[in-house]
């Protein structure tokens, strides 16, 4: 099965993802919403960057504690509501968790085994880090800093990037430049502009 494109929410793969999810998050002490909604969000954005497309094409939008998926709400209610699910806010102290609880096992029938891989390896990366660290980490990043308090986050934001520009960084640009030249003078194409590629 082909994964949707970043603007096409595929809504039954969504709902199979958060149960996935959240079955491998019970027993996190740091599981609840905030760190569901940021393994959703990198599992996407990870998938995008790599293979060219999301895996779920949710909409994930700028929020205090970092990007979530849009309609996640409704969706985990249909979930509750279907039987699949159960939904918990539990308290300890000022601190609130909601954790959505599987009551099936998730339909990964309609996945890829590189879109299996990348959540994998999301969950694995962040196997120890706390909701508020992810949720620090998604702070961190070009495309929730530049977006506007619940507008989207584009998925090419992944490719965004502020550090400083290496002598390799440059030699690499020339490098490709060159390639493109002569490919582009090749199909009788203007080349880039030669200072790019001096």
């Amino acid at each position: 099965m082909e994964s949707p494109k970043s603007d096409q929410m595929d809504r039954a793969k969504f709902k199979e993802l958060l149960l996935y999810v959240a079955s491998r998050l019970l027993g996190d002490p740091s599981f609840g919403s905030v760190k569901l909604n940021k393994v959703l969000f990198f599992s996407d954005v990870v998938h995008y960057a790599s293979y060219g497309n999301s895996i779920t094409g949710a909409t994930y939008v700028r929020h205090r504690r970092g990007p979530a998926p849009k309609g996640l709400t409704e969706i985990q209610q249909e979930l509750v509501r279907d039987g699949d699910a159960d939904l918990a806010v539990l308290q300890n102290g000022r601190r609130v968790q909601k954790i959505l609880f599987p009551k099936r096992l998730a339909d990964i029938g309609g996945f890829t085994g590189q879109e299996i891989e990348t959540v994998g390896l999301v969950l694995k990366a962040f196997k120890d880090h706390t909701a508020e660290e992810m949720s620090e980490l998604s702070h961190q990043m070009d495309g929730w800093q530049i977006a506007p308090m619940l507008a989207e986050i584009p998925y090419e934001a992944i490719f965004l990037y502020h550090g400083p520009v290496t002598d390799d960084d440059v030699e690499a640009g020339r490098q490709l430049a060159k390639t493109l030249n002569k490919e582009l003078a090749s199909a009788g194409i203007t080349p880039i502009d030669a200072a790019y590629a001096a």
